[in-house]
């Protein structure tokens, strides 16, 4: 569960952190007409003085396919690697440092913040970093600053709408692509060589192969592209419909949105302007249906899968048989995109950041954006619950993954509880996401991000008498405990109590007592620590919960062996260890198993009874995926090999485990 077997020393302060590698996202498609860039920004990047560029532009000028270009040909400039951070997902400055890294697998703790996990990571090494979409959040241009003056040799690429206004920056406006002058026009031959047209003529036969600029047709392409200001995405888009409309139908379209276009806001910038047209053009193309899904897709943040689409359709009360159909429709009109993927897995789709921006527009103005939001957050609640009771069978790794993979859109649902619990409406969702979240927020590393919530959610709920108040309350329990905050654990405890009375819970009772159980033991006070874990066990056989029945077992064999009554110890830790085989719980297990391979060293100091226990408990970290667990497992068997004598391996064992202690960065589980 989140159970304190074993506890680390503090890494020394100049220990090296492993970075976790992260490959550049792939492109799908060629990067046309921008080798002038390209070649001016590897000459900038070359440059000792330049270590933080910040590519500048419009939306829909292709900073970001730019960017992921120049990274991906300076990989043999940075032997420490060129590493990928999106940024368009989050809106909070504050994020944007744990953002980064989680990017390297840094886990904060107590003691270490990301911001100097993040320093001691990359310190010495000489490495690209590419943040992209850094326009909603710059205030957190100071933070890059402080970064890189700690970390002499990194280098900082940047994607934003916005300058960063900070000392040491470079900016490099990217331009559109070029255009030839229409008052002038070029024979035919020639226009092919300004890369607008050259885009567009590559984006339409990769829908339609037999699309070829002629005589008859290569003027109006070249008016085409100018009248979308030679923007790739407008130009994409445009391009797309080829398959369906000829080029001068096509110009004909283009020239009603245009002049919409010059009725529209003035205090928007002119290319924006196109864009949204643009885009309002493509929206107007599609049916009815396919519109309002657009509009739904919008709510999603960072991706979302068919399955996530289709129940937030039915919540809606749409037909989900066209979702399929639909969904696809969208993506040939390139509206929506198909994420890139390493593993065979559901697919994912994702909405570009402009064109999301327009849905967004387009949702307010029907007047559904509540609705929308609200089945987007049930959904995403649904998913949380649904997880919790997986982080204690055998799918674990698998939940796991899928919660992080659809992070930020929980954090969308989040947002969206928290503002409607200060509006008035309710806080229930909001509670019922933080203690569904906890788990969660542990194994991943978002103590932080989970305990501000947290804070919010139960100061704004205080008095309200429900289950997901005792949960939340438990939730934020296990947080504080995590962050070694014990006066907040005990504070939450004796809020939990009474409520749980007054609605009859026995289980949640149960799990504050173990919360209180829990924080003896850390802090050394075995007898209260057993009694109350012997108080938890008896109502845990009450309510029949066979996973808080085998680590309450577990604590207790724990507790008993620290009193010196080894073989109670062995008779709790045996039947712990068979429960969460019965369950399943292979990391319970591993757990199990590893404490009572610490407590057999300690009595017996028997390096051949303990060593086949550390490797089978090793064995079932590295099967779910339990890199902390690893750690352990690795530290004891480094202490076997100790006894055996073998201090190489003893050595090897013990560095391996305090740098992973190091990269996780959280003090116990």
């Amino acid at each position: 569960m989140q159970d304190n077997i074993i506890v680390f020393p503090e890494p020394p302060a100049d220990d090296t952190v492993k970075l976790v590698t992260r490959a550049l996202p792939v492109s799908l498609t060629s990067l046309i007409g921008r080798e002038r860039e390209v070649q001016a920004i590897h000459a900038l990047l070359s440059r000792p003085d330049v270590r933080l560029l910040t590519l500048t532009g419009t939306g829909g000028v292709g900073k970001t396919r730019l960017a992921l270009q120049v990274a991906t040909e300076l990989l043999a400039d940075f032997p420490d690697g060129v590493f990928f951070v999106s940024l368009a997902p989050i809106s909070d400055p504050t994020l944007v440092i744990p953002t980064i890294a989680q990017t390297f697998a840094l886990k904060e703790t107590a003691a270490r913040l990301p911001r100097d996990l993040l320093k001691a990571a990359l310190g010495e090494k000489h490495m690209l970093l590419m943040l992209d979409n850094f326009e909603q959040v710059l205030a957190a241009a100071l933070h890059l600053t402080d970064l890189l003056t700690s970390c002499p040799h990194l280098t900082v690429l940047v994607t934003s709408r916005a300058t960063l206004h900070v000392q040491g920056e470079h900016e490099f406006p990217v331009p559109p692509l070029t255009l030839p002058n229409l008052n002038q026009p070029p024979p035919t031959e020639v226009l092919s060589g300004y890369t607008a047209v050259a885009l567009f003529v590559s984006r339409a036969q990769a829908t339609k192969p037999a699309f070829q600029l002629t005589a008859t047709n290569a003027h109006v392409v070249a008016e085409i592209c100018a009248r979308l200001d030679g923007l790739p995405l407008a130009i994409e888009l445009a391009a797309a419909r080829v398959k369906v409309l000829s080029p001068q139908v096509l110009l004909a379209r283009l020239e009603h949105r245009l002049q919409v276009l010059t009725q529209g806001s003035v205090d928007q910038p002119e290319r924006q302007q196109t864009l949204r047209n643009t885009l309002a053009w493509s929206y107007d193309l599609l049916s009815p249906q396919e519109q309002r899904l657009f509009r739904h897709l919008t709510a999603f943040v960072g991706g979302f899968t068919l399955e996530a689409v289709e129940d937030v359709c039915k919540t809606l009360g749409d037909e989900t048989m066209h979702t399929l159909e639909d969904v696809a429709s969208l993506l040939d009109k390139n509206l929506v995109q198909q994420a890139v993927q390493e593993r065979e897995e559901e697919p994912r789709f994702v909405l570009l950041e402009t064109i999301r921006e327009f849905g967004l527009e387009a949702l307010a103005a029907s007047g559904e954006t509540e609705t929308i939001r609200q089945a987007h957050a049930a959904y995403y609640l649904g998913l949380a619950e649904q997880a919790e009771p997986e982080w204690e069978g055998p799918k674990q790794a698998v939940w796991s993954e899928r919660l992080k993979q659809e992070h930020d859109n929980v954090r969308a649902a989040m947002v969206w509880s928290l503002q409607r619990g200060e509006t008035g409406s309710d806080w229930e969702l909001a509670l019922r996401l933080g203690g569904a979240l906890r788990r969660f927020w542990q194994v991943r590393g978002y103590l932080s991000e989970g305990r501000a919530f947290l804070e919010k959610v139960l100061t704004g709920s205080v008095g309200i008498v429900s289950a997901g108040h005792v949960k939340a309350l438990i939730a934020m329990g296990h947080v504080a405990v995590i962050q070694d905050d014990y006066d907040r654990v005990e504070a939450v405890c004796k809020e939990s109590l009474p409520l749980c009375q007054q609605l009859g819970d026995t289980w949640n009772t149960a799990r504050t007592l173990y919360l209180l159980g829990w924080i003896a033991w850390l802090k050394g006070d075995l007898a209260p620590a057993r009694a109350l874990m012997e108080q938890t066990l008896a109502l845990f056989k009450q309510v029949d919960d066979k996973s808080f029945i085998a680590w309450s077992l577990m604590y207790l064999g724990m507790i008993a062996g620290r009193q010196g009554n080894y073989a109670e110890g062995r008779i709790f830790f045996e039947e712990s260890i068979a429960r969460q085989r019965v369950l399943g719980n292979k990391r319970g297990t591993a757990f199990a198993i590893c404490g009572y391979a610490l407590m057999l060293l300690a009595f017996h100091h028997d390096a051949a009874m303990v060593r086949p226990l550390l490797e089978e408990s090793l064995a079932l970290f590295r099967e779910v995926g339990d890199k902390w667990g690893d750690a352990a497992a690795s530290m004891l068997l480094g202490q076997v090999a100790l006894q055996r004598g073998d201090v190489t391996t003893a050595r090897t064992l013990a560095n391996a485990s305090v740098r992973a202690v190091v990269r996780l960065g959280i003090v116990g589980l």
